[in-house]
């Protein structure tokens, strides 16, 4: 992808230790937009929080996952509806039915770390 992109983050955390704060930060470092996704938190290191997919107002170039198999699965038809160009399964949220199933749609799927992908340059 490349340039600026404006990127979901689903699981989005406020605690600092999280790979998903991480990741946040890393990407706005890197010149993209994030929107944080999370029922606890209303705002992650200055940035507004929407509590679902759903609520996600525009396009959505890159949804980067940060939830376990078992509640991804529940976002199914919001990821589908949103329809990101492409979605990050980072380690330990790979879920190959849901991936079989963005797949179908046209959804690009990638298993990869959002961290190493910005610091590597395979963004």
């Amino acid at each position: 992808m490349g340039s600026a992109e404006r990127v979901a983050i689903l699981g989005a955390s406020a605690d600092a230790q999280r790979y998903a704060f991480k990741a946040q930060r890393l990407l706005k470092e890197y010149g993209h937009a994030v929107v944080p996704v999370s029922p606890k938190a209303q705002c992650i290191d200055g940035d507004a929080v929407v509590d679902s997919l759903g609520a996600i107002e525009g396009a959505v170039d890159t949804l980067t996952m940060y939830v376990r198999p078992a509640i991804s699965t529940q976002y199914r038809d919001a990821i589908l509806a949103l329809a990101p160009q492409r979605v990050i399964f980072n380690p330990g949220t790979e879920n190959p039915e849901l991936e079989s199933a963005l797949r179908r749609a046209g959804i690009d799927c990638i298993e990869a770390c959002t961290l190493v992908m910005l610091r590597t340059g395979t963004w």
